[in-house]
């Protein structure tokens, strides 16, 4: 009795050119006692080559980004977060082309972790407010061409100092943070950034991330190492994401201005020096920006100038980018 065994012994497929080589089949028959080999023939056959590319890309997911999917990673601590209670014009006219990537799980909104939604507020934890990030998305959508959708992830922690972003440092941190911070912390697995990255891997199988934006601080006000504090944390984020050096604009808010009596003004001096450390760095003014009782937070109108001077900037990064492509910004106001 004779058996025939087919052994693939070589294949060949051009990534770059997108063609597919030749593949060689070798067909080896064989006795069923003494598997003395008694003869061999070699076939090129193109078909045979495609079938097993198809097949072979079938077992090996790919994932296909949408150039025109951009994603922005936001981070920080409670002004990033949302200190503000978002009112009814802030949940109208949201786009369905700016998006959110779920950070938590929020039942009660029907909402999931790892899953996209439109860009409703809340955008942070499930009983957050208003953020900057809502309306550098609303501004985004506008002014991008209609074909560009916005996606952001805000991952950020109340009253946490820039240590909680810290690959390595973040243990030693959680370890000596106030047991009111601990839940928040929990909430994104005890880790927010291992869930930053988590989440910006999801949002790198759809969409290209084009930007960073730190809204963080008010708990560093004095600390003269805080630059390179966060120049640790932006360079983990793009060596963990496969992003090149400094290829990601890093765009940083300031604290509450001096002009709102803010408490934490001092800070803006510090946030300033970042742009000589991290070369694609650049500066948020919140001049102007209305804050509330507390002068340590902004209030909802202070949010939304704050958001929108964010996006202002993105776009014009974005503009001087698209001038070898086909992108056009709009500008509207």
């Amino acid at each position: 009795m004779v058996r025939l065994t087919m052994c693939l012994c070589s294949y060949a497929l051009g990534y770059r050119t997108g063609r597919a080589g030749l593949t060689t089949i070798t067909i080896i028959m064989m006795r069923s006692k003494n598997i003395s080999v008694f003869g061999s023939s070699t076939l090129k056959i193109k078909r045979a080559g495609l079938f097993l590319i198809m097949f072979l890309l079938s077992l090996n997911k790919s994932y296909a980004q949408d150039k025109d999917f951009h994603i922005y990673l936001c981070f920080g601590q409670s002004n990033m977060e949302g200190n503000a209670k978002f009112e009814a014009q802030d949940t109208i006219s949201i786009s369905n082309r700016f998006k959110v990537l779920q950070a938590v799980d929020c039942l009660d909104l029907n909402r999931r972790k790892g899953n996209w939604y439109t860009a409703m507020p809340p955008l942070s934890r499930c009983n957050t407010g208003l953020t900057p990030a809502d309306y550098f998305g609303k501004t985004m959508v506008s002014n991008l061409p209609k074909n560009i959708k916005v996606g952001v992830i805000n991952v950020a922690v109340g009253g946490c100092k820039i240590e909680l972003f810290d690959k390595e440092g973040y243990k030693s941190y959680s370890a000596t943070a106030p047991g009111w911070m601990i839940g928040m912390i929990n909430q994104y697995g005890g880790n927010p950034y291992g869930r930053l990255v988590e989440l910006a891997e999801i949002a790198q199988k759809q969409g290209v991330i084009k930007g960073i934006l730190l809204h963080q601080g008010e708990s560093n006000t004095g600390d003269t190492l805080w630059v390179e504090k966060v120049k640790a944390v932006y360079d983990n984020l793009l060596r963990d994401l496969n992003l090149k050096e400094n290829s990601i604009p890093l765009l940083v808010g300031e604290m509450v201005h001096a002009d709102q009596g803010g408490i934490c003004a001092g800070m803006n001096t510090t946030i300033g020096k970042l742009p000589q450390t991290i070369l694609n760095s650049y500066v948020i003014s919140s001049k102007g920006c209305t804050a509330a009782a507390d002068k340590l937070h902004f209030n909802a109108a202070g949010y939304r100038e704050l958001g929108k001077r964010y996006a202002t900037k993105m776009l014009s990064l974005l503009d001087d980018s698209s001038k070898n492509s086909n992108l056009k910004i709009v500008h509207r106001k």
